[in-house]
């Protein structure tokens, strides 16, 4: 079954303790923390204050997605204030293969996400030891972004990627996701289905979670 992580990027920030409290006790899987530091992306979203305010009262697990320079600097304080899932991006590390290491050595999974112009080949030499690909959808940076329609080729060639590897990773959908492409999203091999606007802007955000799960 797949998986749901509504993003916190799209809550409301004046009532994140009852957004958050709302998907614990919804069908949502994780929550999904972009941390954005205006270098990488065009866009400043949040730290470490935050995600410790959303740990305390989360119930589920903390997938946070590094949209930052050298992100290294920062697994430990990351994983320190409740990740249990840490993704960085292929094209603001230097050294993957040992971020990706660093990651797991604190006991922690670790993700390796991609622009959408970056394809899939460049995570051959390390795609076995990864736990999760997050491929963006949308240019990281800002919510409410179209789906771009050349990610249910890339899905199918990271599926091709794993599979000759002998790799367990999930394979995480961030950018435009919602009740429209969910069920092709997943058919095509998708995981994990980042949702931020598509839930939180919803009249039932915790209905709309059920709908995302269940492709009602």
């Amino acid at each position: 079954m797949h998986k749901i992580a509504p993003s916190i990027l799209s809550a409301d920030f004046g009532n994140l303790q009852r957004d958050v409290e709302m998907i614990n006790a919804s069908e949502a899987d994780w929550f999904h923390i972009d941390v954005m530091d205006g270098v990488f992306v065009p866009n400043i979203s949040f730290g470490f204050p935050v995600l410790k305010s959303i740990q305390k009262h989360a119930t589920k697990p903390l997938d946070v997605h590094l949209m930052i320079v050298q992100p290294e600097r920062y697994f430990q304080d990351f994983k320190d204030a409740g990740a249990e899932v840490i993704s960085f991006h292929y094209e603001a590390s230097t050294h993957v293969h040992r971020s990706i290491h660093a990651i797991k050595d604190m006991g922690i999974k670790a993700g390796v996400a991609l622009n959408p112009h970056t394809p899939v080949s460049v995570l051959e030499d390390c795609i076995a030891d990864i736990d999760l690909v997050l491929l963006m959808s949308v240019n990281p940076g800002f919510g409410g972004q179209k789906f771009i329609e050349n990610t249910y080729k890339k899905i199918r060639d990271t599926k091709e990627l794993i599979a000759k590897s002998g790799s367990k990773a999930l394979i995480e959908i961030d950018g435009g996701v919602g009740a429209g492409n969910i069920q092709k999203l997943v058919e095509t091999g998708a995981d994990v289905l980042v949702a931020g606007n598509a839930v939180f802007a919803d009249a039932d955000p915790k209905n709309m979670i059920h709908r995302l799960k269940t492709f009602s």
